[in-house]
């Protein structure tokens, strides 16, 4: 009787957990937005912990045990909805509800919901958690939590991505020429033509809703990807108008000794508009014919631009913002709405510390020279959106122009040339840099069918840029004293150098059409994309030089802040004059067309397996005009073709292992072009030696990529992630350093390894900190890390540069950490504060390859901890405080110890630096 007792027990229990469930699912809308679909809102059964949040479809789906239940739909600022259901096992009962936004009059305070924050880091981790890609993003909300100003650091609290002064970001220690920027889902090209993608910190945050970074390949982006592709979506605010000030303060760097062109110690100067007066002469004319200027044609030509050079103090860095955003509701409920940004700021930068090279094959100094630069630099942006949408369409025009100038005095001294006897020459370089960047794009969907099944994107976007060096000039002598140098005129001295690269157009083009079929009562469907994209860059560059041309030897002493009027005097007198030595290669044209059609598939099988598989095909063209130093000035270009047509398939694969957890996998083959100034035949020199050659033969890298990545997302603002990664690339795209002409001198070039292999991991972390303890309630911690080795075969042997048959990928750390710790309170239901503390820092990686017995140029590893505390101090007053590089490391670069010869000198070290620790304080008022 207790057997059969115990068996009737079991089999019903049995049978009771055996039981199959139900799912309930449907699509909220939102009432305000002409019933559009509501994404990241809260489903919850009542009662319980068990819930979901609606998808970018405003799509959710919840599977349970059969029973009565009552759902809660929410939304922050919107009406609670409590629908009671009834789940029947094996059976998906639908429930589509709208919620609108909840209104209340008390008396003579109206109180009305806000629209849904798209740019939340929950409705990120959402999106990241939903997509098919591998996918992270960083929102406005997050960007301003941490402190960040700029897209580009916005971007380095992302999974494995560090940045380097000047040299733009690095992905999983890839280099910048490995990445690729979209603005908007368009090509975007850069202003500069020393990096691939345009320098990130001339974008501020205020004209950036969310950064999406793709670290696998899809066929939808360029072809052109390696390490990432940065997609920029620009800002559309909510209705505001608010203005923001800053100040701040670096130690070593505010309030020290500066020194300034004198022609941009002016009003003029410190908005940065000083560059016109420092344009070439029209007295040059636009071909180089080796004019002499005459004293009276001097004067003429140099009237508004001085050699002297202003001491004073820097003072404070400051900044300004204004945006204005509003919202229309018209006729059929369709929306209008526009956004306006405008931002400036300017900065007052130090840098001091060593600077060196090796004499190649041998074991002593070529140059050992203390470097002082000083570096007045301004950037402005200006944003206009418009956007209009109705129920079957939408249509946006965004327009931003970017500016950036940097006036630089920068002071070396030491010895050249082995001359160790002599260590007391300066060499003083005089510099302006300005770019300007101009990107007006035309965006539209189009929803071919009321039920959505079939739709059409289309864009188009056209760029003019500019990058240029107006009268780089530099004075090389002894230094006498702190303020007098003896000098005399010949060779470097009084050289000037005009350098300017002009994007004569820029345009990229976006069509694509999707077909939704299948769709499922989870809100999933199947899809169809077919797409096409273009893009054409025409641009030319000229680079032309003049010196000092001597008719009598005269040695002399001058005040080296004020030498003007002594080179002036002797010009008049027919000492010396100025004379053009640009060659015959001063001018190169360069035009790049790529067209590129696709069509990829998402499959879903099942309820928790979604592959998304596809092509695409690239037809690039490539065409590069130049001339060799010893042709004729005008006489006819040498022509460079490069024509490739790139298959390219990739696939990415989800499983949905739990209704909180993913496994992803991904495989592709990609691309990789030469950075703009890799590629050009352009010798750039400095006065010390070192100057950069570009290689015109440089072939495109192909990349096969592997990836593979588990998530798990214990809560809506919570996520737990591993990766593993694995690239083979052909005929990597590396800088290597040999001699320059005559053997003299440090030269940096490009060239094609054979191969390379790279491995790694990537762990990501966001955990509330509640976990440990109640106590710890409003803390959060995030972290992630990038591990990797890397393997570089190179063509050994015969004319080789190499000193080994294999060694390292040039560019590649191989770890990088970032971490924040956050810290939220509130003094009431107005005044709420978050204090977070923000570190980064990326292993030792190669500068630039060696050669010829010399070992390779080594950036060390950069420690950056950052504290940032935000505040809402009243309805409309924001305030953030933040100290940047509080622990203030040397920034180093060495030469490595695997040299094949003795080293005579008593230090590898470089290049050196100190950044200094930041001070600053932003004011933001909503009106």
């Amino acid at each position: 009787m207790k057997f059969k007792l115990l068996f009737f027990t079991l089999l019903i229990t049995a049978i009771s957990f055996s039981q199959n469930k139900g799912t309930v699912t449907g699509m909220l809308t939102d009432k305000d937005a002409n019933n559009q679909s509501l994404p990241f809102a809260n489903v919850l059964i009542k009662g319980t912990n068990i819930g979901t949040n609606t998808d970018i479809d405003g799509k959710y789906a919840i599977t349970i045990l059969p029973g009565n239940y009552t759902l809660q739909f929410s939304f922050v600022g919107y009406e609670s909805i409590e629908v009671p259901v009834t789940v029947v096992a094996n059976e998906t009962i639908t429930i589509n509800k709208t919620l609108g936004s909840g209104s209340y009059k008390l008396e003579d305070v109206v109180i009305k919901a806000t629209a849904p924050n798209r740019e939340k880091e929950t409705a990120l981790l959402l999106d990241q958690k939903n997509a098919v890609v591998f996918k992270q993003s960083i929102g406005a909300q997050e960007m301003a939590r941490k402190g960040v100003s700029d897209v580009e650091e916005g971007l380095t609290k992302i999974t494995g991505i560090s940045k380097v002064e000047s040299r733009g970001l690095f992905v999983r220690g890839l280099e910048d020429r490995y990445n690729n920027l979209l603005i908007n889902d368009l090509q975007a090209p850069s202003n500069s033509p020393f990096t691939k993608i345009i320098p990130l910190d001339l974008f501020p945050t205020d004209i950036v809703g969310v950064l999406n970074v793709y670290k696998t390949f899809n066929p939808n982006i360029s072809g052109d990807f390696a390490g990432a592709t940065v997609n920029i979506e620009t800002v559309q605010s909510k209705s505001i108008t608010k203005i923001n000030i800053g100040t701040s303060f670096t130690t070593a760097n505010n309030g020290s000794d500066f020194l300034i062109h004198s022609d941009a110690n002016n009003s003029k100067g410190f908005l940065g508009l000083n560059g016109q007066d420092r344009q070439l002469s029209n007295e040059f004319g636009n071909v180089p014919t080796g004019k002499k200027l005459t004293p009276t044609g001097y004067n003429d030509a140099y009237k508004n631009n001085t050699w002297n050079v202003d001491k004073t103090s820097s003072p404070l860095n400051t900044s300004i913002g204004f945006i204005h955003a509003e919202k229309f509701t018209l006729n059929n409920d369709a929306k209008l709405n526009y956004t306006l940004s405008l931002n400036a700021d300017n900065k007052y930068v130090i840098r001091k510390g060593v600077d060196r090279t090796f004499i190649l094959g041998a074991g002593d100094y070529d140059n050992n020279l203390n470097k002082e630069s000083y570096s007045y630099q301004t950037t402005a942006s200006a944003l206009i959106g418009i956007n209009y949408k109705a129920k079957r369409f939408d249509i946006g025009l965004n327009s931003f122009y970017l500016r950036s100038t940097d006036s630089k005095i920068q002071d070396q001294l030491g010895y050249t040339n082995n001359q160790s006897t002599n260590p007391n020459i300066l060499i003083r370089t005089n510099q302006f840099d300005q770019s300007d960047y101009l990107n007006t794009q035309l965006l539209g969907n189009v929803k071919l069918t009321s039920d959505e099944k079939h739709s059409l994107k289309v864009g188009g976007s056209f760029v003019k840029t500019a990058y240029e060096q107006p009268d780089r000039k530099f004075i090389i002598g002894e230094k006498i004293s702190e303020t007098e140098i003896n000098t005399s005129y010949g060779g470097n001295h009084l050289n000037r150098q005009y350098l300017d690269i002009k994007g004569n157009y820029y345009f990229s083009g976006l069509l694509e059409y999707n077909f939704k079929f299948n769709e499922k009562e989870n809100g999933k469907s199947n899809r169809i994309t077919v797409g096409y994209n273009v893009f054409e860059n025409d641009l030319r560059s000229t680079y032309r030089i003049f010196s000092g041309l001597r008719s009598v030897n005269k040695n002399y002493t001058a005040p080296l802040n004020t030498i003007d009027q002594f080179i002036v005097d002797d010009i008049n007198n027919g000492i010396i004059a100025v004379r053009e030595e640009s060659n015959a290669d001063y001018k190169v044209k360069l035009n790049q067309l790529v067209n590129a059609g696709y069509v990829s598939l998402l499959y879903n099988i099942g309820d928790k397996f979604e592959i998304n598989g596809g092509i695409r095909v690239e037809n690039s063209d490539r065409l590069i005009h130049y001339r060799s130093i010893g042709q004729i000035i005008n006489g006819p270009y040498q022509k460079i073709k490069d024509q490739k047509l790139d298959v390219l398939p990739s696939i990415n694969a989800k499983y949905a292992l739990t209704e909180s957890s993913n496994l992803r996998f991904n495989g592709s083959k990609t691309i990789t072009r030469p950075v703009t100034m890799e590629l050009l035949p352009i010798q750039y020199v400095s006065p010390d030696g070192k100057s950069i050659l570009g290689n015109p033969n440089l072939k495109n890298s192909d990349n096969f990529n592997f990836d593979m990545k588990y998530e798990l997302f214990p809560k809506n603002n919570e996520i737990i992630a591993a990766g593993l990664f694995a690239k083979q690339i052909q005929n990597p795209i590396e800088r290597v350093f040999i001699a320059g002409a005559g053997g003299s001198g440090q030269l940096m070039t490009y060239q094609n390894s054979k191969e390379a292999f790279l491995y790694g991991a990537e762990i990501e972390l966001l955990l509330q900190l509640e976990r440990l303890s109640p106590v710890l309630s409003d803390f959060s911690f995030g972290m992630n890390t990038s591990l990797m080795k890397t393997d570089v075969k190179v063509n050994f042997g015969g004319s080789s540069l190499e000193n080994n048959s294999s060694r390292k990928l040039q560019g590649a750390s191989e770890w990088i950490i970032n971490s924040d710790l956050k810290y939220d309170f509130e003094f009431n239901e107005i005044m709420k504060n978050s204090i977070s503390l923000v570190y980064g820092v990326y292993g030792p990686r190669i500068f630039a390859v060696g050669s010829a017995g010399m070992d390779n140029i080594y950036e060390k590893p950069f420690h950056k901890l950052d504290f940032v505390w935000s505040s809402k101090i009243s309805k409309n007053i924001d305030l953030k405080f933040a100290v940047d590089n509080l622990l203030n490391p040397l920034y180093k670069m060495e030469l490595g110890k695997d040299n094949k010869f003795i080293i005579n000198e008593n230090s590898l070290l470089l290049e050196s630096f100190k950044r200094g620790r930041g001070f600053s304080l932003n004011l933001s008022y909503t009106f």
